[in-house]
């Protein structure tokens, strides 16, 4: 808990900064740096880390997971990881306070997708780490063969990091976007895991 207080202050700062519009200088200027990497692997890489958080899949990857969850009898898991999906939710709460404007062509390279909304915070960053970044745990929690339970937990928890720097490499985020997602995210999942274990030992 002390992690997630921490997060919470360093999410709070990053706002401050943000609204109070200080933070451009340094965004463009790390943003240029992440887009000098001009590799067709790590722009191809950037793209499959990316395209979960797009719609139609975003909306349909979460909520599969879930019925999975349930037809599997893990039905308070699954009841976890729709509040694990409200992250989605946050972001968009937040995106219509700071409204932001994304990156523009003018200033980075921006790869051509369908975006909307604010750019503070990212919306993918704060949804991955939420959803993703909470399977992984449950992944590592509820699943006994080791062969499968390491893989695809340690699979998820890769997806989640990769999924800020695709965000600024591709122009669709400024770095303090990012960076706030991955500490308000942080906070969330473990304030809900908190819960989780709560809930299972009353259960046990």
């Amino acid at each position: 808990m002390i992690v997630a207080g921490v997060a919470l202050v360093g999410f709070g700062v990053l706002f401050a900064t943000v609204k109070a519009k200080r933070s451009q200088a340094i965004d463009i200027a790390i943003t240029l740096q992440v887009q000098a990497q001009q590799r067709p692997a790590v722009a191809r890489l950037m793209e499959l880390v990316s395209w979960p958080g797009f719609p139609p899949q975003s909306r349909v990857i979460p909520p599969l997971a879930m019925s999975t969850m349930f037809v599997m009898g893990l039905r308070t898991e699954a009841l976890f990881q729709l509040l694990a999906w409200g992250t989605g939710g946050i972001s968009t709460l937040v995106k219509a306070f700071v409204r932001r404007p994304r990156p523009l062509p003018e200033q980075v390279r921006v790869v051509l997708a369908p975006l909307g909304g604010s750019s503070f915070p990212s919306g993918h960053v704060l949804t991955y780490v939420g959803t993703y970044g909470f399977m992984a745990f449950l992944v590592y929690s509820v699943v006994r063969p080791p062969y499968i339970r390491w893989p695809l937990s340690a699979g998820l928890l890769v997806m989640v990091g990769l999924v800020g720097p695709s965000r600024i490499y591709q122009g669709h985020h400024w770095p303090t976007d990012v960076a706030a997602s991955y500490l308000l995210g942080t906070a969330y999942v473990i304030g809900l895991i908190a819960l989780y274990r709560r809930v299972k030992g009353g259960q046990s």
